[in-house]
């Protein structure tokens, strides 16, 4: 009788999980409502921002209107705060959040994550003259994140290692954008800037500012796609069709419009 138990639990748990496989109708529902609608930090350059005509265009735009248009359905773009980016992907405000994200574990365990489509790292963005080399100079200064980064995650999070850092700066602070933490550097109103070496690199280009300079290297920043986690099915579509992208050469061809070289490739031809 125990046995007979077993295997009748053994087999409800199978059929369960072929249930649960059976309801993942998330890539159907966005083909059938003939849209997608993507959650963005609007600020976010050159991943997503807003231009001088007030549209958003950016890197990760241009990869996912591609996507859409490959998947026969339109691209929404819906600006967010990014510090609530779970809370809003969970009720269904947004299908994804596709804006240089990095993946972490606790996003993983939160969401339903693509594998990392670009490779990215943390660094201090500075001013030449600050005498700031690398994170242990950062003893005593004002140091600008982004609030919800993964910057932020890095600093203060005992996992990465910079626990004895983080004590020792004299005040970080937290701001909504980059862009206002950038801006504030360069006005003196902070010494130090923890960010994204694509976003950074990106500003100094189109700043032609030669009194700031990009140092040291934090942590690696893989980034990825975030789905609701019962969104399995969406989600591998969006990253098969990236896949299909880097081997026909458009995925190169979008990057080449954003960088001075192909940076997402290589990323993806290696899953």
């Amino acid at each position: 009788m125990k046995k007979l138990f077993v295997l009748i639990l053994s087999l409800s748990l199978v059929f369960s999980a072929f249930a649960v496989a059976e309801e993942d109708n998330s890539l159907k529902a966005i083909q059938e409502k003939g849209y997608l609608i993507l959650g963005l930090d609007d600020s976010f350059p050159p991943m997503g921002f807003n231009d001088e005509n007030g549209n958003i265009v950016g890197f990760d735009i241009d990869l996912a209107k591609e996507v859409c248009a490959r998947l026969g359905v339109e691209l929404q773009l819906q600006p967010i705060d990014w510090a609530a980016k779970e809370a809003l992907l969970d009720a269904g405000n947004i299908d994804c959040i596709w804006n240089g994200m990095s993946i972490t574990p606790a996003r993983q365990e939160s969401m339903c994550m693509t594998d990392a489509y670009l490779n990215n790292c943390i660094v201090i963005l500075t001013k030449v003259d600050s005498g700031i080399q690398e994170v242990s100079d950062l003893a005593g200064k004002y140091v600008a994140v982004q609030g919800g980064s993964f910057a932020e995650e890095v600093l203060t999070i005992a996992d990465y290692g910079y626990q004895d850092v983080y004590a020792s700066i004299a005040e970080v602070i937290t701001e909504s954008e980059y862009l206002t933490a950038i801006m504030n550097l360069k006005n003196g109103m902070v010494d130090a800037v923890l960010i994204d070496e694509v976003v950074a690199q990106y500003e100094l280009s189109k700043l032609q500012d030669d009194t700031l300079i990009c140092v040291g290297n934090l942590c690696d920043d893989l980034y990825g796609i975030g789905f609701r986690k019962a969104d399995v099915a969406l989600k591998t579509a969006v990253f098969d069709t990236l896949v299909e992208m880097a081997k026909d050469g458009k995925a190169a061809e979008i990057a080449a419009n954003w960088f001075s070289s192909d940076i997402i490739t290589p990323v993806l031809l290696a899953e």
